[in-house]
């Protein structure tokens, strides 16, 4: 390592170091300045998604445990609606979150495609994009319907089956101009359309059929007002459906700079307001950091949505006097007990996200109250999350599974649990699923690498426990916020002189 790269890692460990000093916290300081190899951990956060498939696998399919599964999804209604993702450990594919794993994808892809490049990974990010996007661009399939739901989620959680055998119904739900759900709508208009910027570049014209089915479907979602409910209680809607209208206004303004998608968020612009998290139901910080970026480039009627995307900052940072999310004694933030890494890798992807904005706009950094805080010290603490997942914690577990030499063993998750179609070619049925898979406390058969769990709880503690669902089973939307968390810390390990390869050749 040379005397500049010598010098960047000291940097870096004394400003987490001050970061965790702040918190009180000796335990969360204590490897504060340790690095983490952030190329391996996105290549294996990608693949991850290749084991949520649904539908007909292609031959270049790396995860060879999982096999085709879903294959007359839709059929009851004459539609086609194979493919997609599962959203976390069951059979069913959820729109609503699906959408938002898509969107997140797609901005790393935008805001971080050289580190993603460098790293080997663009190929296989592209492809993880448009698997999703193709199964919501069949999900749509009128401009005033778009199915949003496949599978009965109370069915399918009181069976334990691999995808492969799933016997369970395949009921569809949808939303209508006489029943509408504009959060599903408008999230899936924003994914259109940040998928849409992934493939700008491409000479075809798939990128334009993306937008342009955006633009529908946020037309459905604006013109036909009302929550969506559908997915309850497994996906319900509790934040309303403005924030969704605003975050998918925010990213067709940002694909197409056309003015009316400008003028939406200004004339609501009242609806943005200070939030302390950014989920697959709560999308105004999403929104905020996009408008924020505009506000800094001149558009100074926008200035709202960077104060509020400052408040934001402020509700997360140890000792900025407005803190509303808390952290462990090991330094982890902690939102709520239920799958809360979730918040924990959508927060780093904002701060990292966020502290590039301000850096490129030569601004000192976020005012909170007495405390101001650096471009760099927000990175710093964003970083101080992805290292904890990764292994910087209390326990010295990694909560990606396959990444280092301790990770959870027994992720609730339907298909790692159960042996593979090509070890065990035999159907399993629900109830062996649950009588003889489920609760055994051997590891799995399959190892679902990259993975993130839901993670451990206030204080630092984690039981691998397969039938703890909060804490064990992962998701879509988890591992695609990590996905732009790990991309943002790759060029800060400059004493990689070659570009990371992956062991795969990535294509799509």
């Amino acid at each position: 390592m040379d005397l500049k790269c010598q010098g960047l890692v000291l940097v870096v460990g004394l400003v987490l170091g001050l970061v965790a000093t702040d918190q009180g916290s000796t335990e969360s300081s204590r490897l504060s300045a340790r690095s983490y190899d952030y190329g391996n951990a996105l290549k294996k956060a990608i693949l991850f998604f290749e084991g949520q498939r649904s539908g007909k696998l292609p031959s270049k399919q790396r995860v060879e445990w999982r096999g085709d599964s879903a294959l007359t999804d839709g059929q009851q209604d004459k539609v086609k609606l194979v493919g997609g993702y599962y959203d976390a450990g069951d059979n069913v594919k959820f729109v609503w979150p699906m959408s938002f794993t898509i969107t997140l994808l797609s901005w790393v892809g935008i805001e971080f495609r050289e580190q993603v490049s460098y790293a080997g990974q663009l190929g296989h990010l592209r492809t993880a994009v448009r698997w999703g996007a193709k199964f919501l661009l069949r999900a749509h399939t009128s401009p005033t319907v778009l199915y949003t739901q496949v599978g009965d989620g109370s069915t399918d959680h009181q069976c334990w089956e691999r995808p492969e055998d799933m016997d369970t119904p395949r009921t569809l739900y949808k939303i209508t101009a006489d029943s509408p759900g504009t959060e599903a709508a408008a999230d899936a208009a924003a994914a259109l359309a940040s998928a849409s910027m992934v493939f700008r570049s491409d000479n075809s014209t798939y990128w334009s059929k993306l937008l342009n089915r955006s633009k529908l479907l946020f037309e459905f979602a604006n013109d036909y007002r009302g929550s969506y409910q559908a997915s309850c209680p497994f996906y319900c809607s509790f934040s309303g459906y403005q924030d969704e209208l605003l975050w998918a206004a925010a990213w067709l303004f940002k694909a197409t700079n056309d003015a009316k998608y400008q003028k939406f968020v200004l004339e609501n612009i009242e609806w943005s307001r200070s939030v302390s998290e950014f989920s697959w139901d709560n999308k105004y910080i999403g929104a905020q950091v996009l408008l924020a970026k505009e506000y800094l480039a001149g558009n100074k009627n926008l200035r709202k949505y960077k104060t509020d995307a400052d408040a934001f900052v402020c509700s997360l940072m140890p000792n900025s006097g407005s803190v509303q999310i808390q952290t462990t004694p090991g330094g982890l933030l902690f939102t709520r007990d239920t799958a809360n890494l979730q918040y924990v890798t959508t927060a780093a992807l904002v701060l990292f996200v966020y502290s590039k904005t301000l850096k490129s706009a030569g601004l000192d950094g976020v005012q909170c109250n007495s405390a101001n805080f650096s471009a760099t010290q927000i990175r710093a603490f964003a970083k101080s999350q992805v290292d904890y997942i990764l292994g910087n914690n209390p326990l010295n577990f990694s909560y990606m599974v396959g990444y280092g030499n301790a990770y959870s063993k027994r992720i609730h998750h339907r298909g790692a649990s159960i042996p593979s179609i090509n070890v065990l070619p035999r159907k399993v049925s629900c109830k062996e699923g649950f009588s003889t898979w489920f609760p055994t406390n051997d590891p799995n058969p399959n190892t679902h690498v990259g993975a993130i769990v839901g993670g451990p709880d206030s204080n630092d503690r984690f039981n691998d426990v397969r039938s703890d669902s909060s804490h064990l089973e992962p998701t879509t939307y988890i591992n695609a916020a990590f996905v732009g968390a790990a991309a943002a810390l790759i060029e800060e390990q400059c004493f990689l002189r070659q570009p990371f390869r992956s062991s795969a050749v990535a294509s799509e």
